[in-house]
């Protein structure tokens, strides 16, 4: 949530800034806003709204001194409004900073500051940092950013310049991920790495309450004591290129276009001759062999695979398994100990709730590993030990790719503990890798689909309300499907297991109401269509996702149909991409702004 950008070097500052806020839309926002300094001035332009808006604001800018900090905001404190954007600053307008997180106890350090005269001008928290910078300042920068935030209570992220020292950019951070650029005379400061990408793959790795001074031709790290620290350089594997459309009219077609290779990509670095080999995950044979539970724990999207790795790891260990949303674990007073594994998710790997239940389970001493898709988040270096799934860049708010690989994930963990656990043997561990690979290679068939799936979605567009429903995996797909399909379409939907109809939801169903039914899992299609037929006589639209074979004559008014696989345990693997095409076209078809959806936001850094 929210971006930040900072650049120092010799090239034109407001370019620079405008273009690493682009790279950051993802990340959501409604007001963006630069500042830069022009010879003894420090200049501020923001407004409320797209980038487009400011990119309208700055162009032409041509300032002597080529050093600025950028952000994009997501109001929390304070609406959207060209005064509560960022950068915001002091009352002398010598400086000027941008913030990401949440200061929890800005009400009280607002009214100390008050009491001493300084006067306010946004609704913001991020205002008192400014101030409270200005109050600490007596001749160094760096010293008067340590005072301050050690006065701070909550997460934070932030840029600062002076024009005081028009020769350097002080970060620091706190709960909220912020990087270092390192250039060959220029560095940067960003919340994510695609906003330095088209400039350097080299960058620092800030940890929790280091403060850093940037400067042209140098970067000096501090700890929390002002000590300077050694850092390691972090090198991106991304390319730049995973950061554009490739031709694609939206970056969520794109990255769902690229769900068969990224498949793949995650299975084939956990396979050894042709069995899982987990290895790399840091995980004892012994301790895999006691393992009694495991806890789940997630957000969102990931929250959904989460459930799918539920009914994956106790069909096939056959011990106890929970799934937990990370906001409700953290408050629960959870009995996890130091005999229980748990698994973390996060396509970010920088999700705040997921990151505090990780480090509550952490301090019981429970083994922690975390799925993740982004090398270098905070969750990646703090876990216990990491399955990183393959999926690349994904830009789109909406996640797609990022979600089918933690699947992935679950069945090659799956698999590899059933093997260690005895349970299966190297035959049977090769065959079910066997299976897994011809399932991530058969999603290109379902990418087939996709002009089918499009004229479904015409039809359906002018829908208030849709219902999906199925059991067992297809429920644990039904939550993901009907998330993605309200979260960028805007339109009402609701996921059920299909057995609880009859308890309340049946009395929401009227005539010309939506309802997809799942169907993939053999066992369960029976009495699936059982409840479907109760939503039909009410007069409900029926719109089936069925497995190759399934009988769905006169039940359905519409069918997709999914190629037929070895095993149908992998279907959610094929059965995720016709829901997430659905919910394209149905946003592109109602004119929706489908990689940047309106209140969401990538990563959703704070509480």
């Amino acid at each position: 949530m929210c971006g930040i950008v900072g650049y120092i070097g010799e090239r034109k500052v407001a370019p620079v800034l405008i273009k690493g806020l682009k790279r950051l839309e993802y990340r959501g926002y409604d007001s963006a806003g630069i500042a830069y300094l022009d010879d003894n001035d420090l200049k501020v332009i923001k407004s409320k709204g797209r980038l487009s808006i400011l990119e309208g604001l700055v162009a032409g800018i041509e300032a002597k001194n080529t050093i600025g900090i950028g952000h994009t905001r997501w109001a929390t404190h304070g609406e959207p409004s060209d005064e509560n954007s960022h950068p915001q600053t002091n009352e002398e307008n010598s400086i000027a900073v941008v913030h990401n997180g949440i200061i929890e106890n800005y009400i009280e350090l607002k009214e100390k500051l008050t009491e001493k005269g300084i006067k306010f001008t946004s609704q913001t928290d991020t205002e008192v940092i400014a101030h409270l910078i200005n109050y600490y300042y007596n001749g160094g920068l760096v010293e008067a950013v340590a005072k301050a935030i050690s006065k701070l209570e909550g997460s934070y992220a932030i840029g600062v310049i002076s024009k005081h020292h028009p020769d350097s950019i002080v970060c620091a951070r706190k709960d909220s991920p912020l990087i270092i650029g390192l250039g060959k005379g220029e560095n940067f400061i960003a919340s994510d790495i695609p906003a330095v990408l088209p400039y350097t793959k080299d960058v620092y790795l800030l940890e929790d309450k280091e403060i850093a001074l940037l400067e042209k031709n140098s970067v000096t790290v501090y700890d929390k004591t002002m000590t300077p620290v050694e850092k390691e350089v972090f090198k991106v594997e991304w390319d730049i290129e995973q950061a554009e459309k490739g031709g694609y009219a939206h970056f969520m077609l794109k990255e769902i276009h690229e769900e068969p290779q990224s498949l793949l990509d995650t299975l084939s670095q956990v396979v050894k001759n042709g069995k899982p080999c987990i290895d790399s995950l840091n995980l004892k044979d012994e301790f895999i062999k006691k393992l009694k539970k495991i806890y789940i724990v997630a957000c969102g999207t990931a929250y959904h695979a989460g459930v799918v790795g539920k009914y994956i790891l106790e069909r096939s260990l056959r011990i106890c398994v929970e799934v937990d949303i990370a906001s409700e674990f953290r408050y629960r007073n959870s009995l996890i100990t130091k005999d229980d594994l748990m698994i973390i998710i996060s396509q970010s790997g920088e999700t705040a709730d997921t990151i505090a239940a990780m480090r509550e389970a952490k301090s019981r001493g429970a083994f922690c590993l975390a799925i993740v898709n982004s090398p270098g988040s905070t969750i990646s270096r703090e876990a216990d030990g990491v399955f990183y799934t393959r999926a690349g860049m994904e830009i789109a708010v909406a996640s797609t790719k990022a979600y089918d690989t933690q699947l992935m994930a679950f069945y090659v963990l799956s698999a590899a503990f059933s093997k260690i656990r005895g349970l299966v043997d190297d035959k049977e561990a090769k065959k079910i890798i066997s299976s897994l690979t011809s399932a991530a290679t058969t999603t290109k068939m379902v990418l087939d689909l996709e002009e089918k799936i499009k004229r479904i979605a015409a039809f359906s567009l002018n829908q208030r309300n849709v219902f999906f429903i199925g059991r067992g995996l297809d429920y644990a797909l039904a939550l993901e499907s009907s998330l993605k399909l309200k979260e960028i379409s805007y339109i009402h939907s609701e996921a059920y297991a299909a057995g609880e109809l009859k308890h309340g939801t049946i009395a929401l169903i009227e005539k010309g109401t939506l309802v997809f039914g799942i169907l993939t899992q053999k066992d369960l299609i029976d009495k699936t269509i059982s409840n479907l037929q109760e939503v039909k006589a009410r007069g409900a639209y029926i719109i089936v996702l069925a497995a190759e074979g399934a009988n769905v004559e006169g039940v359905a008014d519409r069918v997709i149909t999914l190629p037929k696989i070895e095993d149908e345990i992998y279907y959610p693997l094929l059965g995720v991409i016709p829901m997430q095409l659905f919910a394209y076209y149905v946003s592109v078809l109602k004119g929706c702004d489908v990689d940047k959806p309106r209140n969401l936001a990538k990563s959703v850094t704070v509480e």
